[in-house]
């Protein structure tokens, strides 16, 4: 059993930065791939990034990529997302997610544990 929880979120004006926090229960952190999904309103969750559990590979999405960096710090047992260049369509309720399968880092359904989110709103 994994409880993750998020942090870091708030109201950022369009062009800054925010980084997003996840804090992860438990001695087995680092047998965890971890994701960043989005949800904005009245939109389905989506994939933002991801990571494998050494941190040496990751993954965007087509929107985040070149803004957002995903990285992981086991000794702590934590995930970040760094966001930059903040834009109004990032705004969104951002989820963490846990996954120890090898099924793709995309998908949601790939993910065994979820936290309870964090708003990011992003003002123009």
């Amino acid at each position: 059993q994994v409880q993750l929880v998020e942090s870091g979120g708030g109201l950022v004006q369009a062009g800054g930065s925010l980084r997003l926090s996840c804090a992860a229960s438990g001695n087995t952190f680092s047998s965890y791939a971890m994701g960043w999904f989005r949800q904005a309103p009245g939109q389905e969750r989506e994939f933002a990034a991801a990571i494998n559990w050494s941190g040496s590979i990751t993954y965007y999405s087509d929107s985040v990529k070149g803004r957002f960096i995903i990285s992981r710090d086991n000794a702590k047992n934590t995930v970040y997302l760094q966001m930059n260049s903040l834009k109004p369509e990032d705004t969104a309720v951002y989820y963490c997610a846990a996954k120890s399968n090898g099924r793709s880092y995309r998908l949601q359904g790939s993910y065994d544990y979820w936290g309870q989110g964090t708003q990011v709103t992003v003002s123009s």
